[in-house]
């Protein structure tokens, strides 16, 4: 099947490619095969099936996903129309599943520490003292599900505190496994009288807002730790849609947060800094101008290819691009695949054996935190390939500053 022959949507995409880069010169896609297309084909073709309960094959593993469909405002509205949702924390994840829980109707309070940072944050999202703004203590008494968002590390040096409100017939749900599954670490082992749940979506609490009021939800993983009730599961996906995610998928606590932790420290931000830092420095000590190497390294990166992957796949885009590029590619991808993949064993290994665990709770429970993560942030935001970026951005056209 040729190019013209596919959706108008996927031409569109092809030429917003083409006009976001100067320098590369993208094909019109009349090289696809007709092998290829039908798989566009069908995915667009899902995306316009009816939305529900789905069993779905991920590349020949069947699977079930929920979607926000089966809940609606007015059914979550229902469905916890006895219960006081505590959110407990009011950082990224808090902030976000917050005010989305809130927007669905929802009888949501936050608990904080009184006349702190996240209590004056919380004021100006509209949370109101005595209402629906309390200290921790009082948010604990009043939930009937104890939402805990705050910092993993936060979770293990509070737990004594909060155990004691975790009492029969109460929900505790988090948005991360790491407390539960590394209980030998944090100390966080719950009551066996309540249900113990997860919703982890997947991005960070301003993505979760933000896709929320755009009307679309992030995706994002539930998981059942203890179901006394019979209930815990049904409730996990209610809450799931009630914090704004669009689909989720199930889990368990155990897997939720080895992928997490993995994910972060590899490919989605760990990796990705030192693959981008390691392209940059090669072109800079072989004579590259700075602008040049950013360019050919992050900035034609995020703002022109790794949106088609996420759109339409790694195979459309590299199709989207000229054939010496494609060619290129496909030559040196299986080289950094074998290259990498004893790093990434490693880094498995690491987060499987709690090593990960333990020098997350040791560092970000020190009371120097703040200041020691603010160091090694400057010390990014200082490198010259960071730098040069500051700059790069400022040209794109819908820069609201100048360089």
């Amino acid at each position: 099947m040729s190019y013209r022959n596919l959706t108008p949507t996927l031409k569109s995409v092809s030429r917003a490619c083409s006009q976001q880069s100067a320098k590369r010169s993208y094909s019109i896609l009349t090289n696809r095969t007709s092998r290829a297309a039908p798989s566009i084909l069908k995915a667009g073709l899902n995306q316009v099936q009816s939305r529900g309960i789905r069993t779905l094959d991920f590349a020949g593993t069947k699977e079930v996903v929920y979607e926000r469909a089966d809940w609606p405002a007015s059914k979550l509205q229902e469905y916890f129309k006895d219960d006081t949702l505590a959110m407990i924390g009011y950082g990224s994840q808090g902030h976000g599943q917050g005010l989305n829980a809130r927007d669905n109707g929802l009888n949501v309070i936050v608990g904080v520490r009184e006349g702190g940072k996240s209590w004056k944050m919380a004021m100006e999202d509209g949370w109101v003292p005595g209402k629906t703004l309390f200290p921790i203590k009082e948010a604990l008494q009043k939930g009937t599900i104890i939402m805990n968002l705050l910092s993993d590390a936060a979770q293990s040096q509070t737990w004594d505190e909060i155990k004691p409100y975790l009492t029969k017939g109460k929900t505790l749900y988090f948005s991360h496994g790491f407390s539960v599954v590394y209980k030998d670490d944090t100390g966080v082992v719950p009551p066996k009288d309540i249900d113990v749940i997860l919703c982890a979506p997947k991005g960070s609490g301003v993505t979760v807002r933000t896709l929320f009021k755009e009307g679309r939800g992030i995706n994002g993983s539930i998981a059942v730790f203890q179901d006394v009730t019979g209930k815990a599961k049904e409730k996990a996906i209610a809450l799931g849609v009630g914090v704004g995610t669009g689909y989720l998928y199930e889990t368990t606590f155990e897997k939720e947060v080895y992928s997490d932790l993995y994910g972060e420290r590899g490919v989605l931000m760990g990796g990705i800094q030192g693959m981008f830092l390691a392209q940059y420095k090669v072109l800079r000590e072989n004579g590259h101008s700075p602008s040049e190497a950013f360019n050919e390294t992050v900035e034609e990166a995020t703002q022109s290819l790794f949106p088609l992957i996420g759109a339409h796949g790694m195979d459309y885009m590299y199709a989207a691009c000229s054939t010496t590029a494609r060619r290129g590619a496909l030559d040196w991808a299986p080289k950094f695949e074998a290259a990498n993949k004893p790093v990434f064993e490693e880094l498995y290994r690491s987060v499987r054996n709690g090593d990960e665990t333990r020098r997350s709770l040791d560092f970000n429970g020190r009371k120097t935190y703040n200041e020691d993560l603010a160091k090694e942030l400057a010390e990014i935001d200082a490198q010259e390939i960071w730098r040069a970026g500051h700059t790069v951005r400022k040209l794109r056209p819908d820069s609201k500053t100048k360089a």
